[in-house]
């Protein structure tokens, strides 16, 4: 079971997509990556990705100062984080639509 709230009343109303490249494509750097993202409580969804990411992160912070923060002290110091690329999401048109079969 999952409660739906809405992001502003916990004033998370930013939210934030990051790609993440590692500095080694190796099962063990990914692993050693997945163990520490999914310590962050932060991170709502990690995905490991084909194309020119490792993996594809979805994030809710306050704002734009509260993400440089997190960014600074959490994200880049991850193990085996080479690089980073931020989009700031400037209007949500879908997000989490039920799966129709």
């Amino acid at each position: 079971m999952r409660a739906m709230v809405a992001p502003k009343k916990l004033a998370k109303g930013t939210l934030v997509m990051v790609g993440v490249v590692l500095d080694r494509s190796t099962p063990e750097s990914f692993a050693t990556f997945e163990q520490a993202i999914a310590k962050l409580k932060f991170v709502l969804d990690c995905h490991l990705v084909a194309g020119d990411f490792d993996y594809f992160l979805k994030i809710r912070v306050g704002d734009m100062e509260d993400f440089n923060r997190i960014h600074g002290e959490q994200l880049i110091a991850l193990p085996g984080v080479r690089q980073t690329r931020t989009f700031f999401v400037m209007k949500e048109v879908v997000d989490n639509a039920p799966l129709e079969f």
